[in-house]
């Protein structure tokens, strides 16, 4: 008897590379075992199987079954392969027929009822079967990763019953549909923060060109609420964006940002490396990779662990990260924008006028050197915020709402659109200098402040991003010497750190 192969999906990265399901049945003492690096969990489907098959009017071949999950050296976890073993034995022992199993692909954990559960990585995996070629089966739970691809080829099954009766021919399966387009949450608004115009501004030009930034100050002068009001005045995910946002989301098991918003992800100082970056033995993305087209903010930068810390070096360069393992190498996408906070010192009172700062040079000196030199270049904007007058009362009027800020940027966005695909920040160096290469003034400020500063190549080519964004912000063509100056006072506001 020939083998039946049923088509799978592993979720090891968002490439979710395919699985070939190979189900054979011969003479012998009756059993079922599962071979081709399969973990506990896959290995325990034999129970569940058997039970669902029984629980949907089917009957387990009284036969001794072989199940070859391949390629052999892929690692397999999960209850993601129930249903595909589960057809697999069906077709096998001529319950079903097996014409349409080369040009479908089944994805879905099984309970003993015959029922379909969720899995994690259903979209990545949906999107790997539609650039084969193949329409997939996911359970009805997935429909709100599997209706964003808007493609009739994704289908949607409630039962290992409904999957049997479609692949037999007397019924149809729901196609899965897109979640209405509509964000769920509300935005904090900036101009619940009073005061702090300085930080206001930088946070308006890093919104417009996606630049990295650093907030330094005393405790309770607003760094975190700032932070946190930054995905508003982003400009809404584009489709393609929101694919790969949601895409790195449903692998890792999380839910996805709602529809259109960007993520934004807090993690604890207390978080690791592996948690940060992402890794283990089965990589899977971290924080910097769920902060994809999103803000990764990190409070109390100092208190995380310094390798966490320079491990985001790499990304915040290159925009994916590489996890190297025994068994190959992994890549995911880390194109976020960072923002930081912390305080001047390890009591936070460096500069308050209103508190005494109890710590010695030396411990300012080590608490302040946790950062070190070369994160700190990467970074576009730093900005000391210093304690302010508290005024107990409704904001004015003519203070700017996080919607008219968002416009402005939006405006300003299209401007920087108009030369080039991605934001100021995200350009190479040449794309820069094309489109924003500042007047004989500008540049002649830019080489004295690089000289008297000591400015790095990478510092130079960051300043002249972020004086592009300001032009755009001034609805100006030209990068003129008041951008490059604005620029640089941001480049130099964490002169003290």
């Amino acid at each position: 008897m020939q083998p039946v192969t049923v088509y799978c999906r592993a979720p090891v990265s968002l490439e979710t590379p395919e699985v070939s399901v190979e189900v054979y049945l011969s003479s012998g003492l009756p059993g079922l075992s599962i071979v081709g690096l399969a973990e506990t969990a896959v290995k325990e489907s034999r129970d569940r199987v058997r039970a669902a098959l029984s629980s949907s009017g089917f009957t387990m071949p009284d036969r001794r079954i072989v199940v070859n999950l391949a390629p052999a050296d892929l690692p397999k976890s999960g209850g993601r392969y129930d249903l595909a073993i589960a057809i697999g034995i069906l077709c096998a022992s001529k319950q079903l027929p097996a014409v349409q199993l080369s040009v479908c692909e089944l994805l879905g954990e099984l309970a003993l009822n015959g029922q379909l559960r969720s899995i994690p990585a259903s979209l990545p995996s949906a999107m790997a079967a539609l650039r084969a070629g193949r329409s997939v089966i996911v359970p009805t739970a997935c429909n709100n990763e599997a209706g964003l691809l808007r493609d009739p080829r994704v289908l949607l099954a409630a039962s290992l019953s409904e999957v049997a009766a479609y692949l037999s021919g007397n019924s149809t399966l729901q196609i899965a549909t897109m979640l209405p387009p509509a964000i769920t949450t509300v935005q904090p608004d900036l101009r619940d923060v009073q005061g702090q115009a300085l930080a206001k501004r930088a946070l308006e030009i890093a919104a417009t060109g996606r630049h990295h930034m650093l907030m330094s100050g005393p405790p309770g002068t607003g760094k975190s609420m700032l932070a946190r009001r930054l995905p508003g005045l982003l400009p809404a995910l584009a489709s393609p964006e929101l694919l790969e946002t949601a895409a790195i989301s449903s692998l890792r098991g999380v839910s996805a940002p709602g529809w259109g918003e960007r993520p934004f992800r807090t993690p604890h100082h207390s978080a690791s490396a592996v948690a940060l970056i992402g890794g283990c033995t089965d990589p899977r993305p971290g924080e910097a990779s769920l902060a994809h087209h999103g803000v990764l903010f990190l409070d109390e930068l100092p208190e995380f662990n310094r390798q966490a810390l320079e491990m985001l070096r790499e990304p915040l360069e290159t925009g994916h990260v590489s996890i190297a393992r025994a068994r190959g190498t992994v890549q995911f996408p880390a194109r976020f924008q960072l923002v930081a906070a912390m305080n001047p010192c390890p009591c936070g009172y460096l500069g308050d006028p209103y508190h005494e700062c109890r710590c010695t040079v030396e411990q300012i000196r080590r608490y302040q050197a946790r950062i070190s030199g070369p994160l700190l270049d990467r970074i576009d904007l730093c900005v000391n915020m210093g304690r302010e007058r508290i005024v107990l009362q409704p904001p004015a009027d003519d203070v700017p709402t996080s919607a008219a800020i968002r416009a402005r940027v939006q405006r300003a966005s299209e401007r920087s659109h108009a030369r080039g695909a991605n934001p100021n920040a995200e350009r190479d160096s040449n794309a820069v200098k094309q489109g924003g290469w500042p007047d004989a003034a500008g540049l002649k400020l830019l080489e004295q402040a690089a000289a008297r500063f000591c400015l790095s190549r990478r510092a130079i080519d960051r300043t002249l991003r972020v004086a592009r964004s300001i032009a755009d912000l001034a609805d100006a063509d030209t990068v003129m010497r008041e951008h490059v100056a604005e620029a640089l006072s941001f480049r130099n506001g964490g002169a003290n750190l």
